[in-house]
C-alpha cells in the first residue's frame, strides 16, 4: 500500500505553523488543504479535546461569516492527532496568502462571548465544549503567529527522507 503524501512529512521536524498540505484539481478548478499546525507534534502535548472542539466550532463560524473568505472556504476541521486544523479553500494559494486570515480567525477567539452551535440541536457533543481553555490556545497561537511571520519554517514542510531500493520498496525510520 502506498504512503499518502501527509505521511511523508516529518512530523519530528515540524513546527506549528500554516503549510501547504495537498492540491486537487476539481474540474478545471484547484482545491488546496493546508495543514493549520498549532502545536509541535510529539513534542509538545495536543490541544485539549473540549477547546479543540470550541475552536473548530468559533473559527468555522468565523471564516463562513467572513465577506473576503466565506465564499473560498470548503472545510475548517480538526486533525485527529488533536495538533491542529485543516483548511480546504477554492484556488492555489501559499501558505503566505492565507497567513493574514488565518491570524485573524484565531485572534477573533479572544472576543467570543460563547461557542456558536453548542446546544444539543446544533452538535453532536454539545458539553464537550471549553471556551476559556479554547481562547488560551487561539491567543497562544496567533501570538506565535505573529512574533514569527518572517520565520519561513512555519510557511514550509519539513520533508521525510526516505530510502527507497531499487525494487521501489521504501523504508521508514522507527
Amino acid at each position: 500500500m502506498d504512503l499518502i503524501p501527509s505521511f511523508s512529512v516529518d512530523h519530528d521536524k515540524i513546527v506549528p505553523g500554516i503549510f501547504v498540505s495537498r492540491q486537487d484539481a476539481v474540474g478545471e478548478a484547484v482545491v488546496t488543504t493546508y495543514d493549520i499546525r498549532v502545536t509541535r507534534p510529539n513534542r509538545e502535548p495536543a490541544v485539549d479535546v473540549a477547546a479543540m472542539h470550541s475552536l473548530e466550532h468559533i473559527i468555522a463560524t468565523f471564516l463562513r461569516n467572513d465577506p473576503e473568505w466565506k465564499d473560498e472556504l470548503i472545510y475548517w476541521g480538526p486533525m485527529g492527532c488533536l495538533t491542529g486544523f485543516y483548511i480546504i479553500l477554492k484556488g492555489d494559494r501559499s501558505s503566505k496568502d492565507i497567513y493574514d486570515i488565518i491570524l485573524k480567525a484565531f485572534r477573533s477567539v479572544e472576543d467570543a462571548q460563547e461557542v456558536p452551535g453548542a446546544t444539543s440541536v446544533n452538535c453532536g457533543n454539545y458539553t464537550m465544549h471549553n471556551l476559556g481553555m479554547a481562547k488560551w490556545y487561539a491567543a497562544r497561537f496567533a501570538d506565535y503567529l505573529a512574533a514569527n511571520a518572517e520565520n519561513s519554517l512555519i510557511f514550509e514542510y519539513p520533508k521525510s527522507e526516505r530510502h527507497v531500493t531499487e525494487d521501489g520498496k521504501e523504508f521508514f525510520d522507527s
